[in-house]
């Protein structure tokens, strides 16, 4: 499945959202609600200091005592006892926000992290088991962004975003209060007013939902670029290739300007329309409150108070109309994580499968056809028995199906139709898990993981003992190279094993394949990144792997073909010959021949100059 071909189309589905994240907020409910009963008081206090300009006005301004009974004992305040009580009061209460601040902070990023991190170790678990195929299809760049960062937008910003919500839901709330305590009749007025401002927010959805796909795919575009850039960097150094990934680089961070200048076209004008709108309002208020305190229906303090309320309620309401906008983003990345979520990988194991205990007998392709697109076949109707510890040697032109031959063994790709079987029994019927447990694999370009030599040799049984260790790294011929260097077999990697030669690559590989002890091995081009001499080495250690198995090479060295019980030459997706070097050679203009004449006749008269002088 294409990631970047991916919508989100369940993104406006709310309340099937919600269930689908409901698990990941589950165990940390006590401190999500302890947040919102913090972000409640939190939101309330906003409306303190409005709610002290009406008696500041009143009796401060006025001159006027405050007098009122508690417990039919009579008290009075004066207006310069007030004057001092009053400020004292508003500092004591931005002091308690400013706590209650900090506290809702806390809990809401310690929160919100740790979803994000469950979410993230869930998408990175499926990831680790999808098929091959899935990482052909997709690139680095849109890989990461769907499994890294839609996770932090999604989880982290929904627990932030509902206490954002909560938190100026009652800031909201305690302001109308003061506003209906100061006069209901204005209050009707400029609720209403912030009612119809707020309407602006549900209409642009559709579009938030278009530009973040948007973006998605390009933001994904970005990083496979940068990583190209990286991994490619002496490809683009020797064509001169810097331009170009320059230009593709510009191109596409102005077509992600473009989305976002195209989104702020269309809803830009939320902001500008509600402002209008509130406007319209205060106008009115400014107005009807005129009238009161005219007639005498309201006093000065109760409208300033009114006033202050009403102007300080648009920073609620604008942060509810600015966080539903963001919530709308989120839950387009809760659409396209739960997508995710939602994917199965094509190669999984049947229901009951079972598992695989070694080799008996054969391996057999038993009509087998294999295509990655459809309509273009690799593998053409192939038949072909290996016999238990036989060794085969696998030739032919380039793109013609002799690896992905080897490919199919670890059930790396699932074959069309046809079977494959081990001691008759079709590989789909075995557990993945155990299938490539008793198959050991080298590369052309072995992949190392950053860490130390032992752990990259390690990965192949981590289990082995030292001893075991020791005895693969001599078969592998490794001692001498580990004993230069400084801190031996603990010695750091770096990214991808760049550190090391292209030999020593293959030298550790071949020792991670030794420690596995598999019956079953498969050696894809495995020397061809060494030169002849390091060859013959490695060649010795090769042989010690190969004992007793049952071996699959993809060789294009002739030693290692001629020392192979049987040959298999691949063409176009057909086995086309197969027979040992001399039972080949002996067929006139046959395939193997003429590939012998074109490509090893030469090779052979330099193996065996190389091996006189070893």
């Amino acid at each position: 499945m294409k990631l970047s071909a991916t919508t989100a189309q369940n993104s406006f589905k709310y309340g099937w959202l919600l269930s689908r994240i409901w698990p990941y907020i589950k165990p940390y409910m006590f401190r999500i609600i302890l947040g919102f009963l913090v972000a409640i008081p939190l939101g309330l206090l906003d409306g303190v200091t409005a709610f002290a300009l009406k008696p500041y006005m009143d009796y401060v301004i006025g001159g006027k005592s405050f007098e009122f009974s508690l417990l039919n004992h009579p008290f009075v305040i004066t207006s310069v006892q007030m004057a001092v009580i009053l400020p004292i009061g508003v500092i004591l209460f931005a002091a308690i926000q400013g706590v209650l601040r900090y506290t809702n902070g806390y809990l809401s990023s310690w929160t919100s992290a740790h979803i994000t991190n469950d979410v993230k170790f869930d998408l990175f678990e499926r990831l680790i088991h999808m098929h091959p195929q899935f990482f052909d299809e997709n690139s680095s760049g849109i890989i990461i962004s769907r499994y890294m960062g839609d996770p932090g937008t999604a989880s982290a910003g929904i627990v932030d975003n509902i206490k954002t919500i909560t938190t100026s839901l009652f800031g909201a709330l305690g302001l109308i209060a003061v506003m209906l305590y100061s006069s209901w009749k204005l209050a009707i007025i400029g609720v209403v007013v912030l009612c119809v401002a707020f309407l602006p927010v549900a209409l642009i959805r559709k579009r938030i939902k278009a530009a973040s796909n948007k973006n998605m795919v390009i933001g994904g575009n970005i990083t496979t670029n940068i990583n190209e850039t990286y991994n490619g960097n002496k490809v683009m150094a020797a064509y001169g290739l810097q331009e170009r990934q320059n230009k593709y680089f510009k191109d596409q961070t102005w077509e992600s300007y473009n989305v976002g200048m195209s989104l702020y076209k269309r809803s830009g004008w939320m902001s500008p329309l509600m402002y209008l709108i509130a406007s319209f309002g205060i106008a009115t208020v400014l107005g009807v409150g005129t009238y009161l305190i005219n007639s005498g229906q309201m006093t000065a303090g109760s409208f300033a108070s009114f006033v202050t309320s009403l102007l300080l309620l648009y920073k609620p309401v604008k942060t509810l109309g600015n966080t539903l906008t963001g919530i709308q983003n989120i839950f387009v990345a809760m659409g396209r994580i739960f997508e995710l979520f939602d994917l199965e990988p094509e190669i999984k194991d049947s229901p009951n499968a079972r598992e695989l205990k070694g080799l008996n007998e054969s391996i057999k392709f038993e009509n087998v056809e294999f295509e990655y697109i459809p309509n273009h076949p690799v593998l053409k109707n192939l038949n072909l028995e290996v016999k238990k510890n036989e060794t085969l040697a696998i030739v032919g032109n380039s793109g013609g199906g002799k690896s992905t031959l080897v490919n199919l063994l670890p059930r790396f790709y699932d074959i069309k139709s046809g079977a494959i079987k081990f001691d008759g029994t079709d590989i789909r019927e075995y557990t993945i898990e155990s299938l490539r447990q008793n198959i050991s694999m080298v590369f052309q370009d072995n992949f190392l993981f950053s860490g130390t030599i032992r752990e990259n040799i390690m990965m192949g049984n981590p289990s082995a003992s030292e001893q075991e260790l020791r005895q693969a790294i001599e078969s592998a011929h490794l001692q001498e190279m580990i004993a230069d260097l400084p801190d031996g077999l603990e010695s750091m990697l770096g990214e991808r094993g760049l550190t090391l030669s292209g030999g020593q690559r293959q030298r550790v590989a071949i020792a991670r394949a030794m420690l596995r002890n598999a019956p079953i091995v498969i050696l894809d081009e495995a020397t061809s990144a060494l030169d002849n001499e390091s060859e013959a080495i490695v060649q010795k250690a090769m042989d010690n792997l190969m004992k007793n198995r049952t071996v699959f090479i993809i060789a294009h060295r002739l030693s290692t073909i001629k020392n192979a019980n049987r040959i298999a030459v691949i063409n176009e997706g057909e086995l086309v010959e197969l027979g040992t070097h001399e039972e080949l050679m002996s067929i006139p203009e046959g395939e193997y021949k003429t590939l012998y004449e074109m490509q090893f006749k030469k090779q052979d008269t330099e193996e065996e100059s190389t091996i006189g002088a070893l």
